[in-house]
């Protein structure tokens, strides 16, 4: 009797409808967008840079940018340099105006990154204020996928014609966050803009120029946007600041003379230079100097046969390839002098040698003083270092120098005697412990070895050594073997590989 009723109350009830599943079933899946705004860093541009100025932007918020596309130039001391962009995405905000002081490691620009990140490409962001809203997306992005998968079990269950299932359980639906990202109101179709199109920076061709160069119109109180630049895209330079005073000077009528000379004082922006602080360290190195003078005779001698097959002036040899390759062989004897000195601690300083000759070589270019550096002169021939110097030469002029050109010297050569003068007494930059400065030679009477008056070339060459490292007998003997090099060129060609 039982089983009857159970039998008939099963008839009773409303049989479920199955459906055929789809061949090619799919269920809707959502997640959240991939766009995250995250600050991009300044990156280190060189080696003891910690600060450089804007020049100009390439780009403006708003902007679509893509891996590789220029975002910015920056001019420290040294060199200029064009930041790319390491990432696909939208710039959002600028974090400084041109001509501000960029901080290395601070934001330069946020931009809102389209895709995934690498771990390399982490390291060049910071957390910036949206670094709490990637740390909420994470569990709701489990959520999400466990709601998904539960979705997908019910959607293999037999459901009744007529019912909705999504009203009938509305929270299964997440419902939208404050913290997650508005979707996009471009259209992949809608084009954006571009770098390109973009309008141009504030005083994007009067910001052309070096720090040097603003000291000097500030100085004179000058506007440079009315200064027009005669350098490559527009950069002023220094020739041209001169050349605008002296048109302003011929313009307006004469004024007395003050009663006194000013000396200008050091600016704020004079003191936050790198060249200030660097020199600023270098007054705590106990500098222990030496100079000696050298018969460059047979020098010259050499060198009037190879520039008599020259083709033009600008390949002729100068006496510096020689005097570098022969210090080479100097530093090769006397090592101690080509080392590196680390005291950042005081009380376990950190002596290191150097292996290679990197020699760190001044040069006098428009933007002024620059001191590239020309690496394993040890193994380069004097033909090579002739054809490395006059690529470094004009890179300089044409301000081409990346800030690579600058780091890992290991020893410095001022030739201050392209410019004039004989003895100088050359300062030691941190963490080296030793530099050369080389005079301009000229002819002085001497007497050679039958005691009978004879012209000579002579040249000036003064040693600058750290008294911490180097004692005063090292450094006599390493800059006598350089001068036996120069007066007996034979000898150093013996000692070539």
């Amino acid at each position: 009797m039982s089983r009857a009723l159970h039998l008939q109350s099963a008839l009773r009830q409303p049989r479920a409808i199955t459906f055929p599943r789809p061949l090619f079933y799919r269920q809707f899946h959502a997640s959240c967008r991939l766009d995250v705004v995250k600050p991009f860093l300044l990156a280190d541009i060189g080696e003891g840079i910690t600060e450089c100025q804007l020049i100009q932007w390439f780009v403006q918020p708003g902007a679509r940018v893509e891996q590789f596309d220029k975002i910015c130039e920056v001019q420290s001391d040294k060199a200029s340099v064009e930041i790319t962009s390491p990432f696909d995405g939208v710039i959002k905000k600028l974090h400084y105006d041109p001509d501000d002081m960029a901080i290395t490691g601070k934001p330069l620009v946020d931009i809102d990154i389209e895709g995934e990140i690498s771990d390399a490409d982490a390291a060049q962001l910071g957390g910036g204020p949206e670094e709490g809203e990637g740390k909420e997306e994470a569990p709701r992005n489990e959520e999400i996928d466990a709601q998904e998968d539960e979705s997908a079990k019910e959607a293999d269950i037999e459901a009744t014609p007529g019912q909705n299932t999504e009203a009938e359980n509305p929270a299964k639906t997440p419902p939208p966050s404050a913290s997650s990202p508005a979707p996009s109101a471009v259209s992949p179709s809608t084009p954006t803009s571009t770098p390109s199109s973009a309008p141009p920076a504030k005083g994007h061709m009067g910001s052309l120029s070096t720090p040097a160069v603003r000291r000097l119109t500030r100085e004179h109180d000058l506007d440079i946007t009315q200064i027009k630049g005669s350098g490559r895209d527009g950069r002023v330079l220094k020739e041209d600041v001169d050349k605008h005073i002296s048109q302003q000077g011929q313009e307006q009528p004469e004024e007395p003379a003050p009663a006194a000379p000013q000396v200008p004082s050091l600016s704020r922006e004079d003191k936050k230079s790198q060249m200030f602080k660097t020199m600023t360290r270098a007054l705590n190195i106990p500098h222990f100097m030496y100079s000696t003078t050298a018969d460059m005779s047979a020098i010259s001698s050499i060198r009037q046969r190879i520039n008599a097959k020259a083709q033009s002036s600008d390949h002729k040899v100068t006496h510096l390839p020689f005097i570098l390759k022969a210090l080479s062989l100097a530093l090769q004897r006397h090592p101690l002098l080509n080392s590196s000195l680390d005291a950042s601690d005081p009380k376990k300083p950190e002596l290191t040698y150097r292996r290679a000759n990197n020699f760190g070589v001044a040069i006098n270019a428009p933007a002024g003083l620059l001191v590239p550096v020309l690496r394993d002169v040890q193994d380069l021939t004097i033909n090579e270092i002739v054809s490395s110097l006059r690529q470094m030469s004009d890179k300089a002029r044409n301000n081409k120098l990346s800030p690579g050109d600058f780091s890992g010297a290991t020893f410095t050569v001022s030739n201050i005697g392209s410019v004039g003068g004989g003895v100088v007494a050359p300062v030691i930059t941190e963490p080296q412990v030793a530099i050369l400065g080389i005079g301009r030679s000229k002819m002085v009477p001497a007497f050679d070895e039958n005691d009978e008056i004879v012209k000579k070339e002579e040249l000036v060459l003064s040693w600058s050594a750290d008294h911490r490292v180097v004692d005063g007998a090292e450094c006599a003997r390493c800059a006598e073997t350089l001068r036996s090099y120069l007066e007996d060129p034979g000898s150093m060609v013996v000692g070539l590989r």
